[in-house]
């Protein structure tokens, strides 16, 4: 008989969830300004670009792998749209879609010298952060290409029925997410790679190629924010996209997935980047300089480690004196040769 589970684990971004309203709360209280109508739905926007950054992320992360690379990718994504459309004088649409087919192959990139090249995803995508910034700076001497077009515009502010686009491109994207996540043979196999990679190579799954999938996937997400940050500001810069791979990072910690990869929920992710988001605009209504915004991030980014590595030593010991209480020996954390533990609703 299966073990009666809580109603946090059958409802796994409870705690992200909590964690917002707490947010919320916290923010309303301080100042005045942040229940205001256009502040919120400012909010949203901010929190659409790295929510859809944040999708990539994820799916690398539950591989056991990390990607410091999207800022660098959105910085030369929007030179390469931006250039295309003012210099060039393609179409909006025919640049979006050559824009996405380089960011696939910029995450292919990460994809295949982290895994058929077996360099460590850090380094990896360590040297590609300094390289694809390195390129857009080559883009206009390295200055910012601004007035790109006025056709642009809609594709962020729009409205469809009222509602800004930005909101349909995050709930399509993260449905599509956990779809894949949770129904693919491709997204379950990304949660057995993460819980351990050996056992996942014994039982046939191809490791290489499931990582690579990630990678690509998280090239794309890069890609869409990039045309998304193109629209929002109708400019290319080489200086856009700094800290993102820091918020998308954030985002997916706060949001519950284990950075040791394996365990996690993509909603969490959408959660995660509304936290951080909510936060520095609570911080900036209170004219808290950007040093301090730095610090609150990267202060929340550690704590939410903690809790995570807090968590699993924690369970630990309930295993180890539930087993002693009941006479039986505990379980071995990770017993050679047995199936992988593949839950996507973990």
């Amino acid at each position: 008989m299966r073990p009666r589970r809580s109603f946090l684990s059958r409802v796994p971004v409870m705690g992200p969830i909590i964690s917002l309203i707490v947010v919320s709360i916290a923010v309303g209280l301080s100042t005045d300004r942040f229940m205001l109508l256009d502040n919120l739905n400012n909010v949203a926007l901010q929190a659409s670009i790295v929510a859809i950054v944040a999708i990539g992320s994820t799916l690398v992360i539950l591989t056991g792998g990390i990607d410091l690379s999207p800022g660098s990718a959105i910085a030369l994504l929007t030179m390469i749209m931006a250039s295309l459309i003012k210099f060039v004088g393609m179409s909006v649409p025919s640049a979006v879609a050559v824009v996405l087919v380089i960011s696939l192959i910029l995450g292919a990139v990460n994809g295949f010298l982290s895994s058929y090249g077996r360099i460590p995803s850090f380094i990896v995508t360590l040297a590609t952060l300094s390289i694809y910034r390195g390129i857009a700076f080559l883009f206009n001497d390295g200055s910012p290409i601004f007035s790109v077009s006025d056709s642009l515009e809609p594709w962020f502010y729009g409205k469809l029925s009222g509602i800004a686009l930005p909101f349909f491109y995050v709930l399509i994207l993260y449905a599509v997410g956990w779809g894949f996540l949770k129904y693919t043979p491709s997204g379950r196999r990304i949660y057995a790679i993460g819980g351990n990679a050996s056992a996942a190579r014994l039982s046939g799954i191809n490791v290489n190629q499931t990582r690579l999938i990630a990678f690509v996937i998280a090239g794309l997400m890069a890609g869409i924010g990039a045309i998304l940050l193109t629209a929002r500001l109708n400019s290319g810069s080489p200086n856009y996209g700094v800290g993102t791979e820091l918020q998308a990072i954030g985002a997916v910690v706060v949001g519950g997935t284990s950075l040791a990869g394996g365990s996690g929920h993509i909603l969490g992710s959408l959660i995660g980047a509304t936290i951080i988001v909510v936060v520095q605009n609570g911080l900036n209504l209170n004219a808290i300089p950007t040093s301090w915004q730095n610090i609150t991030l990267g202060a929340i980014i550690i704590l939410a480690v903690f809790l995570d590595m807090w968590r699993a030593d924690f369970g630990r010991l309930v295993s180890k004196t539930w087993s002693r209480v009941i006479g039986r020996a505990p379980a071995p954390a990770d017993p050679d040769g047995e199936e992988p533990d593949i839950d996507p609703a973990r």
